[in-house]
């Protein structure tokens, strides 16, 4: 009976020997970073400061997290990304200076031993948290709020990938849901003001949801440090709906980040829109921040 049991407790120690080598094994497969960031600016003068100036303070945080496994032919990148900044000039209330939540989760399929080419399927969700409001008029409604609206894009295609640091994405037939939180939010401006020509981001009015289908979307992302501690990240989205082909939907984010002195960082970010179902104009809005950054 004691053999049996010796037997047993060393075939149990093998296996989860075993076991655990293999674990330790799979997780080289992965690499992960993520960086959280603080950024704070203050300015504050005198009645008796004759250079010009107002008494004003921003604050922003972000956090950053990818993800990417990859063994054999199979690559799978899970990227999240969440920003939120506000501003407070003297006399103002506190405005938005940032509100970005997004993910993106993309599982690909290397076609052939040294191919450049991958089979991918995705799905992305953008969206923001924070009500937002439009400063231009006097009356300055609500145009925006929680999930008002967010976009999830699901995408089947071919990826080109010829290094670690720029990918093209081709994805015929992509579809996106937009989704708007508070359905009714048109119906407060219209009572605000009337005259305010307010698109709902291209939901039929009283509706949550809109559907779309893409002839073609076309992602482009990069990646790369330029130099030690300097980082130059951006993603580039075009969305042509089977509905409207003169109508093709762009959006671009980027972002330099330099690094120094280990917990600190400065970052050039810009956000460039151009998208029929909001407004037919090119949106531009572009930031400078100093401040704290710690990376795991």
């Amino acid at each position: 009976m004691k053999k049996v049991s010796t037997l047993v407790v060393m075939m149990a120690l093998t296996i989860i020997g075993a076991w655990a080598q293999e674990a330790v094994k799979d997780t080289s497969y992965w690499k992960k970073k993520s960086q959280f960031g603080v950024n704070l600016s203050q300015g504050t003068f005198s009645n008796s400061w004759q250079g010009g100036g107002i008494n004003n303070i921003a604050l922003g945080i972000y956090l950053n997290s990818k993800g990417e496994y990859t063994k054999g032919p199979t690559n799978w990148v899970n990227d999240f990304q969440f920003q939120l900044g506000a501003i407070q000039n003297r006399g103002d209330d506190f405005r938005k200076s940032i509100d970005r939540l997004f993910f993106d989760s993309k599982y690909g399929y290397k076609l052939g031993t040294n191919s450049q080419w991958l089979f991918f399927a995705n799905i992305n969700f953008l969206s923001q948290v924070a009500n937002g409001r439009d400063f231009t008029t006097d009356r300055r409604p609500f145009i925006s709020g929680f999930f008002t609206p967010a976009y999830i894009t699901e995408a089947i295609g071919l990826e080109w990938k010829p290094n670690k640091f720029f990918n093209m994405q081709f994805a015929p037939g992509a579809i996106r849901q937009t989704i708007l939180g508070n359905k009714d939010l048109y119906l407060d401006i219209d009572r605000l003001s009337p005259e305010y020509k307010f698109s709902n981001y291209g939901v039929e009015r009283g509706k949550a949801v809109r559907n779309e289908v893409a002839i073609m979307q076309l992602v482009m992302n990069y990646n790369k440090d330029l130099v030690k501690d300097v980082n130059l990240k951006w993603r580039y989205q075009a969305f042509a709906s089977a509905k409207d082909l003169a109508a093709i939907d762009n959006r671009l984010d980027a972002q330099l980040t330099a690094k120094f002195a280990k917990y600190f960082n400065v970052n050039i970010g810009l956000i460039a829109i151009y998208d029929q179902d909001q407004v037919a104009k090119m949106q531009l809005a572009q930031s400078i921040n100093f401040g704290f950054l710690y990376s795991w």
